[in-house]
């Protein structure tokens, strides 16, 4: 029975089916919580079902032991208010990764029950330079993503200002190099794929082949280069999906939005570099109206979408979506959607 977790930025959506009809409304048990909080992302761990972790804006850090039916605060007094981005560790789900605004990067081998900071981020170079526009005198870690080939080594970006990196869990970093994106929203890595990890940014679409060494940037095709969502298939990790707009208004604002979800298979090589595709047309809503959606895969060929007219499903890598039969509350039609976790 697949589990849901789908953070807007009020309130926190989780959804269980319980048969096989993912477009029945009776099949699906829904629940709602945190609405109270400004909401920026949600983490939870295949083989930790039970322990969810949601970042705030307003109020930190929070933590379910029970699936999502509770939450408490957990690292008050470490911590900050200002929580942008989460990760569990792959292989290892008592080792959770949180970044905060301002930025800074905070590391629990416990389940959640104590955190470090892991100091020397902002002693980086570039740092002088990070800046997040709508509050120019800071800047936060938008994402965090642990490599599943190295647990040590972990993508960090900045928004807005560098793509970061770690290889000994945080104890030192590695500033940016000259071919990464500066304002990067989304990353993604595969367990089939050694070195190779792929970047959504403000600045356009990336992928690296060397472990973050150097980036290259296929875009034929990419109509809409402020990209938020990146997700790569289970199956096939030369087969990617994108979401995207023309800039953050039409990207992030209902009543502004024009957003879209692109697909691009190939591997980014000279030699083997397909144009993208955009999936217009497919059952998942796209263009005016919608915000850009946050993507996450699921089995083999699947991904889950949210934006802001619902939860969205595909088994054929994108070619067709089904509309999950989740109830979907009114308010949510005016928010951006912050983070998606599936389980199951």
């Amino acid at each position: 029975m697949p589990t849901i977790h789908a953070a807007m930025r009020n309130g926190l959506l989780v959804a269980e089916r319980d048969d096989d009809d993912a477009a029945d409304h009776d099949a699906w048990r829904t629940t709602q919580r945190l609405g109270d909080h400004d909401l920026e992302c949600v983490a939870v761990h295949p083989e930790a079902p039970g322990r969810v972790f949601v970042g705030t804006f307003d109020a930190g850090l929070h933590r379910s032991q029970d699936g999502g039916e509770s939450f408490e605060r957990v690292g008050e007094g470490t911590i900050g208010e200002h929580v942008m981005s989460l990760a569990v560790d792959p292989e290892s789900p008592k080792t959770i990764w949180t970044g905060t605004e301002p930025s800074a990067v905070y590391r629990s081998t416990d389940g959640g029950e104590s955190w470090e900071r892991r100091e020397g981020l902002t002693d980086l170079p570039s740092s002088s330079e990070w800046s997040f526009p709508p509050r120019p005198d800071t800047h936060h870690v938008r994402w965090i993503e642990p490599d599943p080939h190295s647990p040590d080594h972990l993508y960090v970006g900045i928004e807005a200002g560098a793509l970061v990196e770690t290889h000994d869990a945080g104890a030192t970093w590695e500033d940016r190099v000259e071919t990464a994106r500066v304002d990067n929203h989304s990353l993604a890595t595969h367990p089939d794929a050694p070195e190779r990890a792929w970047s959504a940014a403000g600045d356009g679409y990336a992928e690296t082949h060397d472990a973050g060494e150097t980036w290259v940037h296929p875009q034929e095709g990419l109509g809409h280069r402020y990209c938020w969502s990146v997700a790569v298939d289970p199956a096939d990790p030369d087969t990617v999906l994108l979401s995207s707009a023309s800039g953050p208004r039409s990207a992030h604002n209902a009543d502004t939005a024009e957003s879209y979800v692109y697909r691009k298979r190939g591997n980014g090589s000279e030699s083997d570099a397909d144009s993208w595709e955009r999936l217009d047309d497919r059952g998942l809503p796209t263009g005016e109206g919608v915000v850009r959606a946050v993507l996450a895969p699921g089995a083999a060929g699947e991904f889950y979408a949210v934006n802001n007219r619902g939860l969205f499903f595909t088994t054929d890598a994108g070619d067709s979506w089904t509309r999950l039969g989740v109830e979907w509350p009114a308010a949510f039609e005016s928010q951006t959607p912050r983070g998606l976790a599936v389980l199951g």
